[in-house]
């Protein structure tokens, strides 16, 4: 079986927005949570949806379920006090489901709305293949090291990659790695790639779309609504 757990339950403070959760704004006749979900709901891989969302927008998403027939997801539950407590919620809710150690988990964010189905479907061969599958995109921009302010380094560009997302694994070992480090009250990993290293797993990387941008600023939203309408326009493919 293979799960996607989709990952809604931030505030968004940095996206200014009056209102609403970022992952709640409407692009294009839609929230940007529900044009997330839809690639994974598309996808022929997927076998079940799981949402991780903010407790009191939990009714929300049952009710953006029924509206656009999103009938993947098996389940909503709340989310913790930061992003990594967030997603061992919604592992432990994956467990549930979970019938077989070969059960595959695809970890995504739900402001990452422009993601495809042939990304989606590579992380989880690559998870059969290797054990574990990390989305990248190739950077398009030098990097520079920098030290007290002074630049050090220009990293060589063929070698520099932008983690992106989904992030893949076998359940039960993203689930223990987290049980793991739970009991050593380690809880600042920035995602679930760097929580997988720290206990020694070697990460595989797949490379999607460079436009699979992470809508977190307001800029973000602007940069999504024009590539959304230069796909509508059939001005260019998003790859």
């Amino acid at each position: 079986m293979n799960i996607a757990v989709i990952f809604a339950g931030g505030t968004g403070q940095r996206m200014n927005s009056n209102s609403l959760p970022k992952q709640f704004l409407m692009i294009h006749g839609k929230p940007i949570l529900v044009h997330t979900i839809e690639k994974f709901q598309s996808t022929p891989g997927i076998d079940k949806i799981i949402v991780v969302s903010l407790a009191d927008y939990i009714p929300m998403v049952e009710d953006l379920k029924k509206i656009y027939n999103l009938n993947k997801i098996v389940s909503i539950v709340s989310g913790g006090r930061n992003g990594q407590e967030s997603i061992y919620y919604g592992l432990k809710e994956a467990k549930k489901i979970s019938t077989s150690q070969k059960d595959i988990v695809l970890i995504h964010d739900g402001v990452r709305p422009i993601i495809d189905v042939e990304t989606i479907e590579a992380n989880i061969e690559c998870v059969k293949k290797n054990g574990s599958s990390i989305t990248v995109a190739k950077s398009s921009e030098t990097v520079l090291l920098l030290e007290e302010n002074n630049v050090e380094d220009a990293l060589d560009r063929s070698k520099c990659f932008l983690g992106r997302a989904p992030q893949s694994f076998y359940l039960h070992e993203i689930l223990n790695a987290h049980e793991k480090a739970n009991q050593m009250n380690k809880h600042d990993f920035i995602d679930s790639a760097m929580l997988m290293k720290f206990f020694g797993k070697k990460l595989y990387v797949v490379e999607g779309p460079i436009n699979n941008i992470k809508v977190t600023t307001p800029i973000d939203f602007l940069i999504l609504r024009a590539l959304l309408d230069a796909k509508e326009n059939e001005q260019i493919k998003l790859v």
